[in-house]
């Protein structure tokens, strides 16, 4: 991982910086423990806040303040420094402040912007429910994930269901949207859910294997012959 710059991403120091402060920053054994630690502070400071909502993150515009050793594998483990971070309910509320960009994952907050890694996509889904007509109010069947965060999205026109390449890019692998470009690997027994409630349609003349949702038909491959 580069050494991070500290305000902003064409580098230099903040003007008033003292030299030994300015040499700690730029330090990078130093750097991501201090942030962690200011995201820890943070995170406390939403869990105080009853009935809270998802922070408006892309509202936000904080100065870039570099990159955290953190990363979110493949199975959606978090982390940090080499080491595991054990509290979920830390991990669920750093995980309201990610933010996609162009150039990657960002974890933001009022007054810090840091980017850090994710292998595959930030959440995963590890939960499906079929919701009824009457549990949805909205006269439609539906399909409702649990991430491995505590999301819940009920799949449909703002929340598609797709198949893209894994990392391997020898196969493909399902994915929901969750939120603002932020997207949920399905797990693989969810994905096996999947096929098992599946149904078979013609879409742009191909026939389809896939599954409704609120009215709106996600393909999972072609269908069988």
């Amino acid at each position: 991982m580069a050494s991070a710059s500290f305000g902003g991403p064409g580098g230099g120091l903040r003007s008033g910086a003292s030299a030994p402060f300015a040499s700690a920053l730029l330090n990078r054994s130093f750097f991501p423990r201090v942030r962690m630690s200011d995201l820890m502070r943070y995170a406390a400071a939403l869990d105080d806040v009853a009935g809270q909502k998802l922070p408006p993150v892309d509202k936000w515009t904080p100065d870039y303040c570099g990159e955290i050793d953190l990363i979110i594998t493949r199975d959606g483990h978090w982390v940090h420094e080499g080491t595991p971070i054990g509290r979920p309910k830390l991990v669920r509320l750093l995980s309201t402040i990610i933010r996609l960009e162009a150039d990657g994952y960002y974890l933001v907050t009022p007054v810090e912007k840091l980017r850090f890694e994710v292998e595959d996509a930030p959440f995963v889904a590890v939960l499906m429910e079929t919701e009824t007509e009457t549990q949805t109010g909205e006269g439609e069947a539906a399909l409702a994930f649990t991430t491995n965060v505590g999301d819940r999205i009920i799949a449909g026109p703002d929340h598609a269901i797709s198949m893209k390449p894994d990392l391997a890019g020898d196969a493909m692998a399902p994915y929901i949207h969750v939120r603002a470009g932020l997207e949920a690997r399905v797990a693989r027994s969810v994905f096996y859910e999947l096929v098992d409630i599946a149904e078979v349609r013609e879409v742009d003349g191909v026939r389809s294997l896939g599954v409704s949702s609120k009215g709106a038909f996600f393909p999972l491959g072609p269908a069988p012959d």
